[in-house]
């Protein structure tokens, strides 16, 4: 394993962030295709084991079973210094906006309930899941800033997010003697590159990490033509963000298999491979040991440059789907204010 710096934090994490999304109670949560915990705990071990050390959930992960599912985990495999947790948490619901409640309250009630679930003191890095235009971003940022100066987060991220809110927010963050994201963990991957348009350029200048989820396209940059898994047939989050551009997709995808071929390694190392090139940490899911194990030969294939260009050549622009299709501005039915003085 390979390890880097997130960002302009002191963290350094491995280059594979296990996602554990997949971890958690079926019964409880949203998705059908999760594993139960003893099949958790063994990708877990698995994982500390081939030196990742980036273990990435959220409190709205199975109505938290993910967070306890992870914590159990840790803390029987690994010393608790010896790893980096990310956890999210979710906007206000509109019973809490209609209770009052405010974006500093909101957080720090969460946070506590999160830190419950993975039996932890503090979390390494609390991401904000995804924008609430309800609630002003002063108060978020005051909240998380809070959070910090508690000692119960030592650094924060957000996610889904357009580029022009994490500098926004940071802005605020700056003025203010907030902390600011150190973290973006966006919609990217070799079939949705649309992170490149400007989210990737912000990143570079201002030294911002860059772990992106859905690195493999919900197992579709792992499968050949034909072949299929629990998840491709059952997760229709996925299908509504790749089903409509399943065609043009599978022109590289197809390539994926081509060069997988020439090297004689998995269409996962291939796919990864090509992200690990742009970004800090991409956080690559796990419902099975054999999941892990190829995301982590990943960070020790080089491709060339003629290898990355063949990859991207065949690539059209794609519409913003999934969180950030469903939560933006027109969706959330009101102007955001955008003052950096908001209180």
């Amino acid at each position: 394993m390979k390890y880097i710096q997130l960002g302009h934090s002191d963290l350094t994490v491995s280059r594979i962030c296990m996602g554990c999304m997949g971890f958690g109670n079926a019964q409880t949560g949203q998705h059908s295709w999760t594993v139960d915990e003893e099949h958790s705990r063994e990708i877990i071990k698995r994982g500390l084991e081939l030196g990742i050390n980036f273990f990435d959930t959220a409190i709205g992960y199975q109505n938290g079973t993910s967070e306890e599912y992870v914590g159990r985990g840790l803390r029987d495999f690994a010393k608790r210094e010896d790893v980096v947790v990310a956890t999210k948490f979710v906007p206000r619901s509109g019973d809490e906006i209609a209770a009052g409640v405010t974006g500093q309250q909101h957080i720090a009630k969460l946070l506590d309930t999160s830190l419950q679930h993975l039996g932890m003191d503090y979390v390494d890095l609390y991401i904000y899941h995804m924008w609430d235009y309800n609630t002003p971003i002063y108060d978020i940022m005051e909240g998380l800033n809070n959070a910090v100066r508690a000692g119960k987060v030592r650094y924060i991220g957000i996610s889904n997010a357009y580029a022009y809110q994490l500098a926004k927010a940071n802005a605020i963050a700056e003025q203010n003697g907030f902390a600011k994201f150190v973290s973006i963990q966006g919609h990217y991957n070799l079939i949705f590159r649309e992170e490149e348009r400007e989210m990737a350029k912000l990143c570079a200048e201002d030294n911002i990490a860059m772990t992106p989820y859905s690195a493999l396209a919900g197992g579709r940059l792992s499968k050949r033509p034909g072949e299929t898994s629990k998840r491709l047939e059952e997760d229709s989050y996925a299908k509504g963000k790749y089903d409509a551009t399943a065609e043009q997709d599978g022109k590289i995808i197809q390539r994926v298999a081509e060069l997988a071929d020439k090297h004689g390694v998995s269409m996962t190392e291939i796919s990864l491979a090509w992200l690990l090139t742009k970004v800090t940490s991409p956080v690559v899911g796990a419902t099975k040991l054999h999941h892990i194990e190829g995301a982590a030969k990943a960070v020790d294939l080089e491709l060339t440059a003629e290898e990355l260009a063949y990859l991207e050549e065949p690539y059209v622009p794609h519409k913003l789907v999934g969180v950030m299709a469903q939560n933006g501005p027109a969706a959330a039915g009101q102007k955001q204010v955008w003052s950096l003085n908001q209180k």
